[in-house]
């Protein structure tokens, strides 16, 4: 028979477990009750600020005139390109068709003037751009990012942060002068773990005014849809006719999400720019894997030879062959030692260097954690031990001199995308970049990597800085760069059609 101190042991211990399960069981409510997103939001209503160890400027919220020492706000919607006649002018029409492949096989895509990829946009470095976008029959609406052009803020092409979504039946225009020469794309940012897959990309090509006479010049997209892996519309071997001699360039573009890998064989060659910005001196390679950022974009150049020479896309029966006819026996690609940017070429004067004064400094540190995302509990992606929506947001002033950490403490990697702005890498797992400058857009830190990063803060707007592995960013990876004196009227949410991810 129970004492009575036994009993009431027993009944403390009981009472103690159920206090702690209600305990935990309001921490959970709790939790699960702050990670649900509103049907609609502004993206600025989010996030934690992050000043980089800079001094907080207070900001005039309203209309008309600041106070001293205040900065009156700005609308991304007012951050426009120039309203002058314009230089190059186009209409991209996105809409739902099917498209046969060379092999034959037939895929369902959703495409800009129905064409995988999108039509190849080519202008000179200078053109005043207008580009014209029409939805005939996408039912989430649609959006266009130039993807890697630091364009102004308003023609970024991201639904709910800097337009709304282009709906079935509307249009929208983009205009914005185009000051850099390089190899961009454009794809959809609204729903675009879904669209950009779907086929709603194309190359964007910006030529320098002193281009070589006589070079052979080819953008080529790679993408993967579902049970196919294409290089431009080829899901085989693409022949072309080159004549021994002809300077080419090939400019080669990762659209999928994860990294592509690449062998060039039957020549040697030059890695001449990455990410639309020209290499200093780069030197000769010769069997060397390419692996490319996901919305990454390596240049390569060589002197056709009068043997073949084929770029292979590793791990699919895409490629292209170049020879003197148009055919002609095929060299192996076999993948070789991997080309390192860090130490590819010589050093040469750049703006910002590690030993540059930083107004701002930002760490963000990638990883996993258990919690609740938007209601849904599991691992979900964090930075700085944080998930969405209390990810940091980036706040900078016009101006500043930034330079960013990101570290990659999870399994898998992450091609991290700023918007608006080139990134000058300053090193790598603490090691000092030793050729080239190398200004990247889509940074791929692998696994267990740590990269120091530095830019100036000299386009105002809104930016997105996230993963462009897509399915990453639609489960969460995205943060924002903010400069301190601009924001957005768009909303984001069912409620707004906006969905940027």
């Amino acid at each position: 028979m129970a004492t009575p101190w036994a009993r009431w042991l027993r009944r403390g211990v009981a009472a103690a477990v159920a206090l702690s399960v209600l305990g935990l069981a309001a921490w959970g409510a709790r939790a699960w009750h702050g990670s649900r997103l509103p049907s609609t939001y502004n993206v600025m209503e989010l996030g934690v600020a992050d000043y980089g160890g800079a001094a907080v400027v207070p900001v005039a919220h309203g209309a008309g005139h600041s106070r001293a020492g205040e900065k009156q706000m700005v609308s991304v919607a007012d951050l426009t390109g120039p309203r002058a006649e314009p230089d190059f002018r186009t209409t991209l029409t996105a809409r739902r068709t099917r498209v046969r492949l060379p092999s034959g096989k037939a895929i369902d895509v959703w495409a800009f003037n129905g064409r995988i990829p999108g039509p190849e946009l080519r202008v000179r470095q200078g053109d005043l751009v207008e580009i014209t976008l029409v939805n005939a029959d996408i039912a989430q609406g649609v959006s266009i990012h130039w993807h890697g052009v630091d364009v102004p803020n308003a023609e970024d092409g991201v639904a709910g942060v800097t337009q709304d979504a282009v709906l079935p039946g509307q249009r929208r225009v983009y205009r914005f002068r185009v000051h850099q020469a390089g190899t961009f794309w454009y794809h959809s940012h609204q729903a675009s773990s879904t669209q950009v897959k779907r086929g709603l990309y194309g190359a964007f090509v910006s030529l320098p005014r002193g281009l070589e006479p006589g070079t052979l010049d080819l953008a080529i997209v790679a993408h993967s849809f579902s049970g196919a892996r294409t290089l431009g519309a080829h899901d085989g071997v693409d022949r072309r006719a080159v004549g021994p001699g002809t300077p080419v360039r090939l400019r080669v573009i990762n659209s999928d999400s994860f990294s592509r890998r690449f062998v060039l064989a039957g020549t040697p060659f030059r890695v001449v720019a990455i990410d639309g910005t020209e290499l200093h001196e780069p030197t000769a390679l010769r069997g060397q894997t390419l692996e490319l950022a996901g919305g990454g974009r390596y240049d390569l150049a060589f002197t056709m030879p009068r043997s073949t020479v084929q770029l292979h896309l590793l791990g699919a029966k895409a490629s292209l062959a170049l020879s003197q006819d148009g055919r002609g026996a095929l060299p192996a690609g076999e993948p070789g030692p991997e080309f390192d940017p860090l130490r590819y070429g010589s050093p040469a004067p750049t703006p910002v260097d590690a030993s540059s004064h930083f107004d701002r400094t930002f760490m963000l540190h990638i990883g996993k954690r258990f919690g609740f995302l938007d209601g849904r509990f599991g691992r979900h992606w964090s930075v700085n031990g944080k998930l969405l929506p209390n990810l940091p947001t980036q706040i900078v002033s016009r101006g500043d001199l930034v330079k960013m950490t990101f570290v990659n403490d999870t399994d898998e990697d992450h091609p991290m995308h700023l918007h608006g702005h080139h990134m000058l890498v300053l090193s790598r797992d603490g090691a000092p970049a030793t050729g080239s400058p190398w200004w990247s857009d889509t940074l791929n830190v692998e696994p267990g990597e740590r990269y120091e990063v530095a830019f100036r803060a000299d386009n105002p707007g809104l930016w997105m800085n996230h993963c462009h592995n897509l399915e990453h960013a639609a489960d969460g990876l995205v943060l924002h760069l903010a400069y301190d004196n601009v924001m957005t009227p768009f909303r984001v949410g069912a409620a707004a059609h906006n969905h940027p991810e």
